[in-house]
């Protein structure tokens, strides 16, 4: 009961918004259930867990799968981190969440975006604090954390880097933390070549950051000084590619598109350019990914995902070919959908920075205090929530182009690690933080020595 007032009360932006919350690619992880075509950039598995848990029907079940997750992974984590297994102290960590913080916006939001934080949850848990955990919570965290870098190409890396830190820290204790990372490290290559016919982590990717180094520069040059020897396609484009990464990617009269085979047909050309553009210029393309990472760390609102833009043509296209009319109709009256949400949704974003600056001020301080405590989970939690957020800047930031979604979505961990860390835990053997009383307790105090028996 406790889980699902929790996921209700982390899911409540889709409640005002009468309908789930969704992007432009949500429709394209529909499309590989309602139209059996796969996603060109995305890896399979969000796709297929829509469709299975939509089943054809609403996709009010995705969504609800995707809060209860949430709360469940919230919860462990108050138990394991904080010592706090009540229900009370669950619900009032989800309330806080839900009031000052982006994490129900992207529990509402159904996009693999939200299995970020949930992978730097588990893989905490799991490196710092398996010892806590029983052997079917260890599998499920193991599971979901698996998923999560199978979902999404930017999560691979994220988890790959937060594992190699839990293992440099932990040594053998984080073992089990890597388990998922070798997962799915043969589960995206299984699954591209079952979609793609390519045994890749990413078939098609090259052309991601290829539009990053043309708007940075270091593409263009190398662009210029090596067409039209080349015989690229992009040749043609020499002297007025897109400065904007969204433009190059998606504009139906860029480069991208323009190719005759799409982003498919250019990944080979690419790939060259971009191994061209690493020769020539690498500390060039090291400056422009460190920018980009460091502009995308500050970046952290909700919003970009709220507005109607191209939603029709996407995930109403794919609702109105795999679901019951009915369904159509409450997407379309949704307030995302007539576009009204944006203004509906700015009063709930207002505390959000201020939240943000406290919940950075309450890690770093519980992050000190666990270090000098000893305390491996509390310690834990905070690393990989520091290392993920400054890794996920690099990773989409630096090679996609900063975002406020690509922020946002992780950015929420902050809050609730300062509530999990500064938290006194409950029972006999828990630490108490320096900053409490520091009247000592009576098993702390010397004993007085004992009078000499009489003689």
């Amino acid at each position: 009961m406790r889980l699902a007032v929790a996921a209700l009360l982390l899911a409540w932006p889709a409640l005002l918004n009468h309908y789930p919350l969704v992007f432009s690619d949500t429709g394209a992880f529909l499309a590989l259930t309602a139209e059996g075509w796969p996603v060109w950039d995305k890896p399979p598995a969000y796709g297929l867990a829509l469709g299975a848990l939509g089943a054809g029907w609403t996709l009010w079940l995705p969504l609800l799968a995707q809060a209860l997750l949430l709360a469940w992974l919230i919860g462990l984590a108050a138990r394991v981190v904080a010592g706090q297994a009540g229900a009370g102290f669950l619900l009032l960590v989800c309330a806080g969440l839900a009031a000052g913080s982006a994490a129900p916006w992207f529990a509402g939001l159904l996009l693999p975006d939200i299995l970020a934080p949930c992978l730097v949850l588990a893989l905490a848990l799991l490196g710092a604090a398996s010892e806590r955990l029983g052997r079917g919570e260890r599998l499920g965290l193991q599971t979901l954390a698996a998923f999560a870098m199978a979902a999404h190409p930017s999560h691979l890396p994220l988890g790959a880097a937060l594992v190699l830190l839990m293992m440099a820290w932990r040594g053998r204790a984080a073992l089990r933390c890597a388990v998922p990372l070798a997962a799915a490290l043969l589960l995206v290559p299984l699954g591209n070549l079952a979609l793609h016919g390519r045994f890749a982590l990413s078939p098609y990717g090259a052309v991601f950051p290829l539009a990053r180094l043309v708007a940075d520069g270091p593409a263009v040059r190398t662009i210029a000084a090596r067409c039209p020897e080349a015989g690229w396609h992009l040749c043609r484009w020499a002297g007025r590619l897109p400065e904007d990464s969204d433009e190059f990617l998606w504009s139906g009269e860029g480069p991208v598109w323009t190719h005759p085979g799409g982003p498919i047909g250019l990944t080979p050309e690419a790939a060259a350019i971009l191994a061209e553009t690493l020769r020539r210029e690498p500390l060039g393309v090291l400056r422009a990914v460190l920018a980009n990472g460091g502009r995308q760390l500050l970046r952290n609102r909700v919003g970009d995902t709220l507005g109607p833009e191209n939603l029709a043509g996407s995930v109403g296209k794919q609702l109105a070919l795999g679901f019951p009319a009915a369904e159509g109709a409450r997407f379309a009256a949704g307030l995302q959908a007539r576009g009204v949400l944006p203004l509906v949704a700015a009063p709930f974003l207002i505390l959000h920075p201020l939240v943000l600056l406290a919940g950075l001020g309450g890690t770093l301080l519980g992050g000190w205090w666990a270090a000098r405590a000893g305390d491996a989970p509390r310690l834990g939690l905070v690393l990989c929530v520091l290392a993920g957020i400054a890794v996920n800047a690099l990773v989409t930031g630096g090679l996609s182009g900063p975002h406020d979604r690509y922020g946002a979505r992780l950015a929420w961990l902050l809050p609730l690690a300062a509530l999990l860390v500064l938290r006194p835990a409950t029972g006999a053997a828990a630490a108490a933080p320096p900053w409490r009383s520091s009247r000592a307790s009576p098993a702390a105090c010397p004993r007085s020595p004992a009078p000499p028996a009489a003689p």
